[in-house]
Protein backbone atom coordinates (compact mmCIF):
# COMPACT_ATOMS: atom_id res chain seq x y z
CA UNK A 1 0.00 0.00 0.00
CA UNK A 2 1.50 3.13 -1.05
CA UNK A 3 2.40 6.25 1.74
CA UNK A 4 -0.72 8.34 -0.49
CA UNK A 5 -3.19 5.65 -0.04
CA UNK A 6 -2.45 5.13 3.75
CA UNK A 7 -3.00 9.10 4.57
CA UNK A 8 -6.16 8.91 2.85
CA UNK A 9 -7.04 5.69 4.66
CA UNK A 10 -6.15 7.61 7.88
CA UNK A 11 -8.82 10.46 6.66
CA UNK A 12 -11.56 7.99 6.58
CA UNK A 13 -10.66 6.34 10.50
CA UNK A 14 -10.31 10.11 11.61
CA UNK A 15 -13.98 10.25 11.05
CA UNK A 16 -14.70 8.28 14.54
CA UNK A 17 -14.09 11.22 16.21
CA UNK A 18 -17.20 12.60 14.93
CA UNK A 19 -19.11 9.95 17.52
CA UNK A 20 -22.50 8.72 16.43
CA UNK A 21 -25.02 10.99 15.08
CA UNK A 22 -28.84 10.04 14.59
CA UNK A 23 -30.67 11.40 11.08
CA UNK A 24 -30.78 11.05 7.71
CA UNK A 25 -29.68 14.60 7.27
CA UNK A 26 -26.37 14.86 6.93
CA UNK A 27 -26.00 11.15 5.34
CA UNK A 28 -28.86 12.44 2.32
CA UNK A 29 -26.35 15.49 1.50
CA UNK A 30 -23.22 13.67 0.99
CA UNK A 31 -25.34 11.18 -1.41
CA UNK A 32 -27.11 13.99 -3.49
CA UNK A 33 -23.79 15.78 -3.58
CA UNK A 34 -22.47 12.36 -4.85
CA UNK A 35 -25.12 12.06 -7.39
CA UNK A 36 -27.34 9.93 -4.98
CA UNK A 37 -26.22 6.14 -6.17
CA UNK A 38 -28.47 5.17 -3.39
CA UNK A 39 -31.60 5.76 -6.01
CA UNK A 40 -30.58 3.03 -8.76
CA UNK A 41 -30.57 0.43 -6.56
CA UNK A 42 -32.70 -2.51 -5.63
CA UNK A 43 -32.08 -3.36 -1.76
CA UNK A 44 -33.09 -5.27 0.79
CA UNK A 45 -33.09 -3.82 4.14
CA UNK A 46 -32.35 -6.15 7.44
CA UNK A 47 -32.84 -4.05 10.82
CA UNK A 48 -32.41 -6.35 14.68
CA UNK A 49 -30.69 -6.30 17.81
CA UNK A 50 -29.10 -9.68 17.07
CA UNK A 51 -28.90 -11.42 14.00
CA UNK A 52 -29.48 -8.89 11.28
CA UNK A 53 -25.49 -9.91 9.87
CA UNK A 54 -25.87 -13.36 9.92
CA UNK A 55 -29.33 -12.74 8.02
CA UNK A 56 -27.75 -10.37 5.28
CA UNK A 57 -24.76 -12.99 5.15
CA UNK A 58 -27.54 -16.15 4.15
CA UNK A 59 -29.39 -14.07 1.83
CA UNK A 60 -25.93 -12.60 -0.09
CA UNK A 61 -24.78 -16.30 -0.48
CA UNK A 62 -28.30 -17.26 -1.82
CA UNK A 63 -28.69 -14.59 -4.44
CA UNK A 64 -24.83 -14.98 -5.55
CA UNK A 65 -25.48 -18.61 -6.18
CA UNK A 66 -28.75 -17.46 -8.30
CA UNK A 67 -26.57 -16.02 -10.70
CA UNK A 68 -27.21 -12.55 -9.59
CA UNK A 69 -24.38 -9.34 -8.66
CA UNK A 70 -24.61 -8.64 -5.28
CA UNK A 71 -23.73 -5.72 -2.92
CA UNK A 72 -23.10 -6.77 0.45
CA UNK A 73 -22.72 -3.85 3.49
CA UNK A 74 -22.26 -4.93 6.78
CA UNK A 75 -21.20 -3.53 9.74
CA UNK A 76 -18.95 -3.63 11.69
CA UNK A 77 -15.96 -5.08 10.73
CA UNK A 78 -13.57 -7.55 12.82
CA UNK A 79 -10.26 -7.72 11.21
CA UNK A 80 -10.36 -5.21 8.06
CA UNK A 81 -12.46 -2.22 7.37
CA UNK A 82 -12.81 -3.80 3.60
CA UNK A 83 -15.10 -6.34 5.20
CA UNK A 84 -18.15 -4.07 5.14
CA UNK A 85 -18.11 -3.45 1.56
CA UNK A 86 -18.30 -6.78 -0.67
CA UNK A 87 -19.53 -7.33 -4.41
CA UNK A 88 -20.19 -11.04 -4.68
CA UNK A 89 -17.88 -11.71 -1.86
CA UNK A 90 -15.19 -9.80 -3.11
CA UNK A 91 -13.95 -7.30 -0.70
CA UNK A 92 -13.23 -3.35 -2.24
CA UNK A 93 -10.28 -2.68 -2.40
CA UNK A 94 -7.70 0.07 -0.89
CA UNK A 95 -7.37 1.84 -3.68
CA UNK A 96 -11.38 1.91 -4.49
CA UNK A 97 -11.72 3.50 -0.48
CA UNK A 98 -8.82 5.64 -1.15
CA UNK A 99 -10.44 6.62 -4.31
CA UNK A 100 -13.90 7.61 -3.33
CA UNK A 101 -12.53 9.62 -0.12
CA UNK A 102 -10.19 12.06 -2.35
CA UNK A 103 -13.00 12.30 -5.08
CA UNK A 104 -15.28 13.28 -2.29
CA UNK A 105 -13.37 14.71 0.58
CA UNK A 106 -14.72 18.02 0.11
CA UNK A 107 -18.40 16.98 0.54
CA UNK A 108 -17.44 14.70 3.06
CA UNK A 109 -15.94 17.78 4.81
CA UNK A 110 -18.83 20.11 3.66
CA UNK A 111 -21.67 18.14 5.10
CA UNK A 112 -19.69 17.22 8.35
CA UNK A 113 -20.63 13.27 8.06
CA UNK A 114 -19.54 10.55 10.71
CA UNK A 115 -17.77 7.30 9.67
CA UNK A 116 -20.53 5.79 9.48
CA UNK A 117 -22.33 7.85 7.01
CA UNK A 118 -19.41 8.50 4.73
CA UNK A 119 -18.66 4.74 4.68
CA UNK A 120 -23.00 3.96 3.70
CA UNK A 121 -22.53 6.47 1.18
CA UNK A 122 -19.12 5.11 -0.17
CA UNK A 123 -20.95 1.72 -0.05
CA UNK A 124 -24.02 3.02 -2.48
CA UNK A 125 -21.49 4.84 -4.56
CA UNK A 126 -19.53 1.31 -5.11
CA UNK A 127 -22.74 -0.84 -5.56
CA UNK A 128 -24.03 1.72 -8.38
CA UNK A 129 -20.64 1.71 -10.23
CA UNK A 130 -20.44 -2.36 -10.23
CA UNK A 131 -24.44 -2.39 -11.48
CA UNK A 132 -25.03 -5.11 -8.69
CA UNK A 133 -28.66 -6.45 -9.38
CA UNK A 134 -29.39 -6.96 -5.65
CA UNK A 135 -27.68 -4.56 -2.23
CA UNK A 136 -28.12 -6.18 0.85
CA UNK A 137 -28.16 -4.02 3.30
CA UNK A 138 -27.91 -4.06 7.26
CA UNK A 139 -28.35 -1.07 9.67
CA UNK A 140 -25.44 0.11 11.19
CA UNK A 141 -27.32 1.34 14.81
CA UNK A 142 -31.43 1.15 15.10
CA UNK A 143 -33.59 1.83 11.97
CA UNK A 144 -35.49 4.66 11.87
CA UNK A 145 -32.58 7.08 12.43
CA UNK A 146 -30.17 4.96 10.57
CA UNK A 147 -28.10 6.19 7.61
CA UNK A 148 -28.74 3.49 5.84
CA UNK A 149 -32.77 4.33 6.00
CA UNK A 150 -32.10 6.60 3.30
CA UNK A 151 -32.77 3.70 0.53
CA UNK A 152 -36.25 2.66 -1.08
CA UNK A 153 -36.13 -1.35 -0.75
CA UNK A 154 -37.74 -3.96 -2.48
CA UNK A 155 -38.26 -5.62 1.13
CA UNK A 156 -37.52 -5.71 4.91
CA UNK A 157 -36.32 -8.15 7.62
CA UNK A 158 -36.09 -7.41 11.16
CA UNK A 159 -34.57 -9.50 13.55
CA UNK A 160 -34.67 -10.73 17.20
CA UNK A 161 -35.21 -7.33 19.01
CA UNK A 162 -33.50 -6.94 22.44
CA UNK A 163 -32.22 -4.03 24.51
CA UNK A 164 -28.85 -2.76 23.48
CA UNK A 165 -27.95 1.05 22.51
CA UNK A 166 -30.28 1.79 25.41
CA UNK A 167 -28.25 5.69 25.85
CA UNK A 168 -29.42 6.52 21.90
CA UNK A 169 -32.25 3.87 21.06
CA UNK A 170 -34.46 3.96 24.17
CA UNK A 171 -34.15 1.73 27.60
CA UNK A 172 -36.87 -0.32 27.02
CA UNK A 173 -37.93 -2.86 24.71
CA UNK A 174 -40.88 -0.97 23.21
CA UNK A 175 -39.00 2.26 22.14
CA UNK A 176 -36.25 -0.06 20.38
CA UNK A 177 -38.48 -1.64 18.82
CA UNK A 178 -40.75 1.48 17.58
CA UNK A 179 -37.04 2.26 16.14
CA UNK A 180 -36.36 -0.90 14.38
CA UNK A 181 -39.69 -0.47 13.41
CA UNK A 182 -38.54 2.77 11.44
CA UNK A 183 -37.28 0.74 8.52
CA UNK A 184 -40.84 -0.58 7.37
CA UNK A 185 -42.01 1.40 4.10
CA UNK A 186 -45.26 2.01 2.40
CA UNK A 187 -46.82 -1.25 0.26
CA UNK A 188 -43.20 -2.64 0.98
CA UNK A 189 -43.10 -6.35 2.36
CA UNK A 190 -41.86 -6.80 6.16
CA UNK A 191 -40.61 -10.43 7.65
CA UNK A 192 -39.70 -10.83 11.17
CA UNK A 193 -39.82 -14.08 13.24
CA UNK A 194 -42.01 -14.18 16.06
CA UNK A 195 -41.03 -13.16 19.40
CA UNK A 196 -42.09 -10.94 22.12
CA UNK A 197 -45.69 -10.26 21.58
CA UNK A 198 -44.86 -6.48 22.75
CA UNK A 199 -42.29 -6.17 19.73
CA UNK A 200 -44.53 -7.72 17.62
CA UNK A 201 -47.41 -5.55 18.49
CA UNK A 202 -45.34 -2.87 17.37
CA UNK A 203 -44.50 -4.36 14.23
CA UNK A 204 -48.00 -5.35 13.40
CA UNK A 205 -48.91 -1.41 13.89
CA UNK A 206 -46.38 -0.35 11.84
CA UNK A 207 -46.99 -2.07 9.34
CA UNK A 208 -50.85 -1.32 9.08
CA UNK A 209 -50.09 1.91 9.20
CA UNK A 210 -48.06 2.23 6.17
CA UNK A 211 -49.99 -0.64 4.32
CA UNK A 212 -47.08 -2.96 4.00
CA UNK A 213 -47.65 -6.75 3.81
CA UNK A 214 -46.62 -8.40 7.08
CA UNK A 215 -45.19 -11.83 7.03
CA UNK A 216 -44.76 -13.41 10.52
CA UNK A 217 -43.09 -16.51 10.88
CA UNK A 218 -43.98 -19.16 13.43
CA UNK A 219 -41.40 -21.67 15.67
CA UNK A 220 -44.35 -24.40 14.35
CA UNK A 221 -43.65 -23.60 10.78
CA UNK A 222 -39.68 -25.58 11.61
CA UNK A 223 -38.93 -28.55 12.18
CA UNK A 224 -35.50 -28.99 13.43
CA UNK A 225 -34.20 -32.69 13.31
CA UNK A 226 -30.28 -32.36 14.76
CA UNK A 227 -28.68 -29.19 16.63
CA UNK A 228 -24.69 -29.83 17.28
CA UNK A 229 -21.27 -28.31 16.82
CA UNK A 230 -21.11 -28.55 12.97
CA UNK A 231 -24.64 -26.90 12.97
CA UNK A 232 -28.28 -27.29 12.39
CA UNK A 233 -30.41 -29.88 9.82
CA UNK A 234 -33.72 -28.37 9.57
CA UNK A 235 -36.91 -28.59 7.32
CA UNK A 236 -38.66 -25.28 6.33
CA UNK A 237 -41.49 -25.37 3.39
CA UNK A 238 -40.49 -28.55 2.37
CA UNK A 239 -37.05 -27.57 1.95
CA UNK A 240 -34.51 -30.05 3.94
CA UNK A 241 -31.51 -27.66 4.82
CA UNK A 242 -28.25 -28.47 6.57
CA UNK A 243 -27.16 -25.11 8.11
CA UNK A 244 -22.98 -24.99 9.29
CA UNK A 245 -23.42 -22.05 11.65
CA UNK A 246 -24.35 -23.30 15.44
CA UNK A 247 -26.77 -22.90 16.83
CA UNK A 248 -31.12 -22.70 16.99
CA UNK A 249 -31.07 -18.74 16.95
CA UNK A 250 -28.96 -19.31 13.52
CA UNK A 251 -32.07 -21.57 12.01
CA UNK A 252 -34.41 -18.25 12.84
CA UNK A 253 -31.59 -16.19 10.88
CA UNK A 254 -31.87 -18.88 8.06
CA UNK A 255 -35.52 -19.37 7.85
CA UNK A 256 -36.09 -15.43 7.52
CA UNK A 257 -33.29 -15.31 4.82
CA UNK A 258 -35.05 -17.91 3.38
CA UNK A 259 -38.50 -16.07 3.21
CA UNK A 260 -36.96 -13.18 2.16
CA UNK A 261 -34.51 -14.43 -0.81
CA UNK A 262 -38.42 -16.37 -2.10
CA UNK A 263 -40.04 -12.84 -2.12
CA UNK A 264 -37.26 -11.51 -4.42
CA UNK A 265 -36.96 -14.05 -6.65
CA UNK A 266 -40.64 -15.50 -6.98
CA UNK A 267 -39.08 -18.80 -5.51
CA UNK A 268 -36.15 -20.57 -5.29
CA UNK A 269 -35.00 -23.54 -6.51
CA UNK A 270 -33.71 -26.12 -3.68
CA UNK A 271 -30.74 -27.31 -5.39
CA UNK A 272 -29.74 -23.68 -5.58
CA UNK A 273 -30.68 -23.18 -1.55
CA UNK A 274 -29.14 -25.78 -0.36
CA UNK A 275 -25.70 -25.15 -2.06
CA UNK A 276 -25.37 -21.77 -0.93
CA UNK A 277 -26.26 -22.45 2.71
CA UNK A 278 -23.64 -25.50 2.69
CA UNK A 279 -21.11 -22.78 1.73
CA UNK A 280 -21.71 -20.42 4.02
CA UNK A 281 -19.34 -19.20 7.17
CA UNK A 282 -19.89 -16.79 9.50
CA UNK A 283 -16.97 -14.94 11.34
CA UNK A 284 -17.06 -14.83 15.33
CA UNK A 285 -20.43 -16.07 15.46
CA UNK A 286 -20.22 -19.35 17.51
CA UNK A 287 -16.70 -19.40 15.24
CA UNK A 288 -14.82 -23.05 16.74
CA UNK A 289 -11.01 -21.97 16.78
CA UNK A 290 -9.56 -25.21 18.02
CA UNK A 291 -10.26 -28.72 18.71
CA UNK A 292 -9.64 -28.61 22.28
CA UNK A 293 -13.02 -26.87 21.76
CA UNK A 294 -12.56 -22.64 22.21
CA UNK A 295 -15.16 -20.46 20.52
CA UNK A 296 -15.23 -16.56 19.40
CA UNK A 297 -18.87 -15.07 19.41
CA UNK A 298 -18.80 -11.22 19.74
CA UNK A 299 -22.46 -11.39 21.49
CA UNK A 300 -22.08 -8.13 23.27
CA UNK A 301 -25.53 -7.97 25.20
CA UNK A 302 -27.91 -9.99 27.24
CA UNK A 303 -30.07 -11.75 24.81
CA UNK A 304 -27.18 -12.53 22.92
CA UNK A 305 -25.21 -13.91 25.07
CA UNK A 306 -28.03 -15.48 26.74
CA UNK A 307 -28.48 -17.27 23.52
CA UNK A 308 -24.64 -17.97 22.93
CA UNK A 309 -24.31 -19.65 26.43
CA UNK A 310 -27.95 -21.90 25.55
CA UNK A 311 -26.08 -22.91 22.56
CA UNK A 312 -22.89 -23.91 24.13
CA UNK A 313 -24.74 -25.90 26.62
CA UNK A 314 -27.07 -28.06 24.78
CA UNK A 315 -24.06 -28.99 22.38
CA UNK A 316 -21.60 -29.69 25.10
CA UNK A 317 -24.28 -30.18 28.09
CA UNK A 318 -22.31 -31.82 30.66
CA UNK A 319 -18.89 -29.40 30.19
CA UNK A 320 -17.89 -26.57 32.08
CA UNK A 321 -17.38 -23.38 30.95
CA UNK A 322 -14.22 -20.94 30.84
CA UNK A 323 -14.61 -17.62 29.57
CA UNK A 324 -12.23 -14.57 28.80
CA UNK A 325 -14.79 -11.39 28.53
CA UNK A 326 -14.24 -8.17 27.35
CA UNK A 327 -17.39 -5.70 26.85
CA UNK A 328 -17.99 -1.84 25.99
CA UNK A 329 -19.05 0.14 29.21
CA UNK A 330 -22.61 1.05 28.18
CA UNK A 331 -23.95 -2.63 28.27
CA UNK A 332 -26.40 -3.49 30.66
CA UNK A 333 -23.64 -5.28 32.78
CA UNK A 334 -25.85 -6.55 35.80
CA UNK A 335 -27.79 -8.84 33.55
CA UNK A 336 -24.57 -10.14 32.09
CA UNK A 337 -23.37 -10.58 35.24
CA UNK A 338 -26.14 -13.17 36.08
CA UNK A 339 -25.76 -15.55 33.26
CA UNK A 340 -22.09 -15.96 34.28
CA UNK A 341 -22.53 -16.48 37.86
CA UNK A 342 -25.18 -19.35 36.72
CA UNK A 343 -23.23 -20.90 34.07
CA UNK A 344 -19.29 -20.08 34.05
CA UNK A 345 -16.49 -22.07 36.21
CA UNK A 346 -14.41 -18.69 35.80
CA UNK A 347 -14.02 -15.80 33.89
CA UNK A 348 -10.84 -14.35 32.59
CA UNK A 349 -11.02 -10.63 32.23
CA UNK A 350 -8.50 -8.52 30.07
CA UNK A 351 -8.37 -5.19 27.75
CA UNK A 352 -8.25 -4.76 24.56
CA UNK A 353 -5.01 -3.16 22.40
CA UNK A 354 -7.07 0.17 21.99
CA UNK A 355 -8.56 0.42 24.76
CA UNK A 356 -11.76 0.38 23.57
CA UNK A 357 -13.79 -1.53 26.12
CA UNK A 358 -13.81 -1.52 29.77
CA UNK A 359 -10.89 -1.58 31.89
CA UNK A 360 -9.84 -4.42 33.87
CA UNK A 361 -9.54 -2.61 36.91
CA UNK A 362 -12.94 -1.17 36.20
CA UNK A 363 -14.35 -4.92 35.32
CA UNK A 364 -12.86 -6.60 37.89
CA UNK A 365 -14.50 -4.13 40.42
CA UNK A 366 -18.24 -5.29 39.14
CA UNK A 367 -17.11 -8.70 39.37
CA UNK A 368 -16.33 -8.43 43.11
CA UNK A 369 -19.51 -6.83 43.49
CA UNK A 370 -21.22 -9.32 42.15
CA UNK A 371 -19.08 -12.66 43.44
CA UNK A 372 -18.43 -13.84 39.95
CA UNK A 373 -14.72 -15.83 40.14
CA UNK A 374 -12.48 -14.21 37.45
CA UNK A 375 -8.92 -13.99 37.03
CA UNK A 376 -6.95 -11.35 34.96
CA UNK A 377 -4.71 -11.65 31.83
CA UNK A 378 -2.48 -8.52 30.98
CA UNK A 379 -3.78 -8.36 27.21
CA UNK A 380 -6.27 -10.73 25.49
CA UNK A 381 -3.41 -12.28 24.43
CA UNK A 382 -2.66 -13.39 27.74
CA UNK A 383 -6.24 -14.16 28.53
CA UNK A 384 -6.12 -16.51 25.41
CA UNK A 385 -2.96 -17.99 27.18
CA UNK A 386 -4.68 -18.74 30.51
CA UNK A 387 -7.95 -19.82 28.62
CA UNK A 388 -6.36 -22.43 26.37
CA UNK A 389 -4.12 -23.76 29.70
CA UNK A 390 -6.74 -24.05 32.11
CA UNK A 391 -5.58 -27.11 33.90
CA UNK A 392 -9.49 -28.32 35.19
CA UNK A 393 -9.63 -31.07 33.23
CA UNK A 394 -13.07 -31.28 30.40
CA UNK A 395 -13.80 -28.01 29.31
CA UNK A 396 -15.12 -25.74 26.60
CA UNK A 397 -13.25 -22.33 25.89
CA UNK A 398 -16.06 -18.83 25.10
CA UNK A 399 -14.29 -16.21 24.17
CA UNK A 400 -16.77 -13.65 23.35
CA UNK A 401 -18.46 -10.03 24.27
CA UNK A 402 -17.06 -7.72 21.61
CA UNK A 403 -15.98 -7.57 17.88
CA UNK A 404 -13.30 -4.93 18.99
CA UNK A 405 -10.80 -7.93 20.15
CA UNK A 406 -11.58 -9.83 16.85
CA UNK A 407 -8.07 -9.38 15.26
CA UNK A 408 -6.26 -10.21 18.71
CA UNK A 409 -8.07 -13.45 18.70
CA UNK A 410 -7.46 -14.33 14.82
CA UNK A 411 -3.81 -13.74 15.40
CA UNK A 412 -3.58 -16.17 18.45
CA UNK A 413 -5.22 -18.76 16.16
Amino acid sequence: MSSSIKLILKDLFALQRLGIKVGLDHTEELLKAIGNPHLSLNCIHIAGTNGKGTTCAIINKILIESGLTVGLYTSPHLVNFNERIQVNSQKISDHEIAQFMAENMVNIKKTNTTFFETTTAMAFDYFNKKSVDIAVIETGLGGRLDSTNVISPLVCGITSISLDHSDILGDTIEKISKEKAGIIKKNTPIYIFEQNENIIEIIKKKSAKVNAPLTIIKSNDVETFTSNDLGSVFKYKGYNIKLPLIGGHQVQNCVLAIDIVDFVLKGVNENILKAAISKLSWAGRMEKLSEKNIYYDVAHNYDGIRALINTIKKIHPKTRIVGLFCIKAEKNIELICDELKKHFIKVIICQDKEKYLLSVKALSEIFKKEKIKFLEGKSVKDGIRILTNSNIGEYVGLIFGSHYIAKEVYSEF
